[in-house]
């Protein structure tokens, strides 16, 4: 299921920042692991950050130190902090939201993405 919850992409210089928004509805956000994706020309998806429901953080090797995950559940936004970017980060970043129950059942919603691209 593909929301419309996304903001933020753009063109940026090398070495540039932006800051990615996603703001989930229809669902009890601090209750779900927040995630973001990215998807290049002729590759595949790769997770990029996620943020648990408890806060834990985890990162691509390729981005560790440059961007920051953060979550606001009073407002019911995941951030995502792009510093230093490269021309390499250039993709459509997707928001993941996920949450997977003790029954197995799990539950996941797709952002529509939202272009980055980092070029001089």
């Amino acid at each position: 299921q593909v929301q419309r919850v996304e903001s933020g992409g753009g063109l940026v210089q090398p070495g540039g920042s932006l800051r990615l928004s996603c703001a989930p509805s229809r669902i009890v956000f601090r209750l779900y692991t927040m995630g973001w994706y990215r998807q290049a020309p002729g590759k595949q998806r790769e997770l990029v950050a996620v943020i648990t429901s408890g806060a834990t953080t985890n990162y691509a090797d390729s981005v560790k130190g440059r961007f920051t995950i953060s979550r606001d559940n009073a407002k019911n936004t995941v951030y995502l902090q792009m510093n230093s970017l490269k021309p390499e980060d250039t993709a459509v970043y997707y928001c993941n939201a996920s949450r997977s129950l003790v029954t197995g059942v799990r539950y996941e919603y797709w952002g529509q993405g939202t272009q980055v691209t980092v070029s001089s």
